[in-house]
């Protein structure tokens, strides 16, 4: 899978098109990942003891992998990512600029 948690992206289809967000989980058995801000999704959540009262809440649903374009973090573009072996390890490049994407 191409993206990390913690990575910023681009929703590149579906109804929340065009929006920015940060990766928050990453399912990659299912190819899927929850970005915040992205997917909203009303549920109606029964009394507990985590939320005494119940009612509706707003949570982030997941979204398909291939819906979600990475953010270069040079220059805040969306990019293609690649892989490179430097020194052994592999390293996530935009196919942009060139730069690792890895720290």
């Amino acid at each position: 899978m191409f993206v990390k948690k913690n990575d910023k992206v681009k929703v590149i289809a579906g109804k929340d098109k065009g929006k920015e967000g940060v990766i928050e989980k990453v399912f990659p058995n299912k190819d899927r990942v929850i970005v915040k801000g992205v997917n909203v999704i009303k549920k109606h959540q029964k009394p507990s003891n985590a939320n005494p009262n119940g009612g509706i809440i707003e949570v982030e649903a997941p979204i398909h992998v291939s819906n979600v374009m990475l953010l270069d973090p040079s220059n805040n573009e969306t990019t293609r990512v690649g892989v490179k072996v430097v020194d052994g390890k592999k390293v996530r490049v935009s196919k942009k600029t060139g730069e690792t994407l890895d720290k």
